[in-house]
């Protein structure tokens, strides 16, 4: 589970951490938990209630030093690290390193970076299975548990003649 940190500016606003708190009751109990050395990931990691280790590789990207490729491949480093773990894992990190994540196990092209949507606060799932990454989940938040699904037929609205 990739696990993109909450909105912030310094500290976590109380929305902000009562989002990432409300995210954490969703999240099942990871056996291994990561976070960016950044403060706003840390924080939100912590709001989750995981005790993280911190890695420098689920750092943010740096534009003016590293492209979408130069980041993918960090990102792939990273994951080939955790291809054989077993349970379930959690990383709390950047909506570039999500997204560069996602760019990995679609085997996408960088110029895919910017069209991959992730919000603040969201999990985007990646497993591993028959020696490669698979995108499970992308970009999931549980305010959208609520959201009714329709089921069925769809109605079918009269036509209008002229």
């Amino acid at each position: 589970m990739l696990v993109a940190h909450a909105a912030a500016e310094g500290d976590l606003s109380p929305a902000a951490r009562a989002r990432a708190a409300e995210l954490g009751r969703a999240l099942p109990r990871p056996r291994a938990a990561f976070t960016s050395p950044a403060p706003a990931a840390r924080r939100t990691a912590d709001a989750l209630g995981l005790s993280a280790t911190v890695a420098d590789a689920l750092a943010d990207r740096d534009p003016t030093r590293e492209d979408v490729d130069a980041l993918a491949g960090r990102v792939a480093g990273w994951l080939a690290a955790h291809e054989h773990q077993e349970g379930t894992h959690a990383a709390v990190t950047h909506v570039a390193v999500v997204r560069a994540a996602v760019l990995v196990a679609l085997r996408a092209p960088a110029d895919a970076y910017e069209a991959i949507g992730v919000a603040p606060c969201s999990i985007t799932e990646l497993g591993f299975r028959e020696g490669r990454w698979h995108l499970a989940r992308l970009s999931w938040e549980p305010s959208l548990q609520h959201i009714p699904q329709r089921r069925g037929r769809r109605r079918a609205f009269p036509s209008r003649r002229s």
